[in-house]
C-alpha cells in the first residue's frame, strides 16, 4: 500500500493548497459566506478522503492476512457531510449552503485532477523511451 499513501500525500498536498487560496479569499473579498461555505465543504470532503484511505488500507490489511473485512465506513462518511449541512443550515449568515456542497466534492475534484496528471506524465515518459 505504499502506492496508496503516496497518492494521499499528494491528494493531501494539493487540498492544503486549495484551502490556502480559499482562505485568501474569505479574507480579502467581500464574499465571505461564499467562502466559508467552500471551506467547510472542502475541510469535510478532506477528512472523508482521510477515512477513507485508512479504511482502505485496514481493509487491505485484514483481506491480506486472512481476516474478516469489515466494512469502508460509508455511514461515518455520510454522517460527516450531514453534520456539515447542519452547520451549513443552522448559520446561513456564515455558510453559504451551496457552496458546502460544491467544496464537498473538492476532494473528488482533487482526485480526478491528479489522475490526469499522473496518467500524462506517465504517457510522456513513454513517448520518451521509445
Amino acid at each position: 500500500m505504499p502506492e496508496l499513501q503516496q497518492m494521499f500525500n499528494r491528494h493531501r498536498k494539493y487540498i492544503l493548497y486549495l484551502l490556502s487560496l480559499l482562505v485568501l479569499g474569505w479574507g480579502f473579498t467581500p464574499y465571505k459566506s461564499i467562502f466559508l461555505g467552500l471551506i467547510l465543504g472542502t475541510v469535510i470532503s478532506f477528512f472523508n478522503h482521510w477515512l477513507m484511505i485508512r479504511k482502505t488500507t485496514r481493509f487491505g490489511e485484514a483481506v491480506a492476512g486472512g481476516k474478516k473485512a469489515r466494512s469502508l465506513g460509508t455511514l461515518s462518511r455520510m454522517a460527516a457531510a450531514v453534520v456539515g449541512v447542519i452547520i451549513a443550515m443552522r448559520y446561513p449568515e456564515y455558510f453559504h449552503i451551496a457552496s458546502y456542497l460544491i467544496g464537498l466534492m473538492a476532494s473528488i475534484l482533487v482526485i480526478m485532477i491528479d489522475f490526469i496528471l499522473i496518467e500524462m506524465i506517465q504517457s510522456c515518459k513513454k513517448r520518451e523511451e521509445r
